[in-house]
């Protein structure tokens, strides 16, 4: 049976009331998205230890699916009627019913990260079994190597991670980093995720994966410096975190940044300049990645 997707752009103040009235509606699913993902107006909802929260965005996407025997426009207005606010324009797609899983598993083909270096979905055959290939599938936390932050960060750490080097992972998401740091030869390796759906991830890919990496929400995470910091969040977090990252980088170790715009990798040049000393940026897809030597 045929789904109808509705896309409705509301605010922050009325966004959540609008999906709960659109649930007690029948709606089949509903989600909030950033309205201004992939734009330097993108901003997390959630905050880091110390930071208050951010509880939604300033302009949020409701994304509705309908039964097909269900009228999208009653059914908005409807919903509206009951969160108090005027009837919102609304975008409309019909979604056919497709065998979900194998159409994620189609789109999820091994990723080469670099010469030596794969990405491979659980139900392929790694491409090159002569290569360090880390097994991982679309999971509950963000990080599979598909987007360009991510991919910066596993080639960094190809390039740079030397023999039994300590690493801390902040911001792990689905632990792929600190797999990737373990399988090039780190040492040591630690992750921390404020989501505590990532520290299930995480295990369970590093333990997958035959790695031994412990992961920590942040109240829980050990202290000390590490060899290597990477840190693949978004700019906001990464500026307000910036004094606590710098501070878990041993003099004359590394700190990997990403998660950045291109038009945002000078400020944040600038911010962690107090501490570190930048190599040149990498960059794909309009994203970077700063990389940088702890000074004395």
């Amino acid at each position: 049976m045929p789904w109808t997707e509705l896309r409705i752009t509301t605010d922050s103040k009325h966004a959540e009331a609008l999906s709960d009235a659109l649930f007690d509606l029948g709606a089949l699913s509903v989600s909030i998205e950033d309205a201004a993902a992939g734009t330097a107006e993108e901003k997390p909802i959630f905050g880091e230890p110390g930071e208050p929260v951010d509880q939604m965005w300033d302009r949020s996407i409701v994304v509705v699916h309908l039964a097909d025997d269900m009228d999208a426009a009653l059914t908005v207005t409807a919903a509206a009627n009951a969160a108090g606010i005027a009837a919102p324009a609304f975008e409309t797609v019909t979604v056919e019913e497709q065998d979900w899983v194998r159409l994620t598993q189609a789109q999820f083909e091994p990723i080469p990260i670099s010469e030596r270096l794969w990405i491979t979905p659980t139900w392929h055959e790694a491409p090159d079994p002569e290569a360090i290939n880390i097994a991982l599938d679309p999971g509950l936390a963000f990080g599979t190597g598909s987007h360009p932050t991510t991919r910066l960060c596993l080639q960094w750490l190809d390039r740079n991670i030397q023999p039994g080097e300590t690493v801390l992972d902040y911001g792990c998401g689905s632990g792929i980093l600190a797999i990737a740091a373990r399988k090039v030869g780190a040492g040591i390796t630690h992750g921390v995720d404020i989501d505590p759906q990532a520290m299930v991830a995480s295990r369970q890919n590093a333990e997958q994966n035959a790695v031994e990496i412990a992961f920590f929400l942040p109240d829980d995470a050990p202290e000390g410096e590490y060899d290597v910091v990477v840190a693949n969040i978004l700019t906001n977090p990464l500026k307000a975190l910036a004094p606590m990252l710098a501070s878990r980088v041993r003099t004359g170790g590394r700190i990997a940044l990403s998660g950045i715009l291109a038009e945002q990798a000078e400020e944040i040049r600038e911010i962690y300049g107090a501490w570190f000393d930048f190599a040149p940026a990498a960059a794909e897809d309009g994203w970077v990645c700063l990389s940088g030597r702890k000074h004395g």
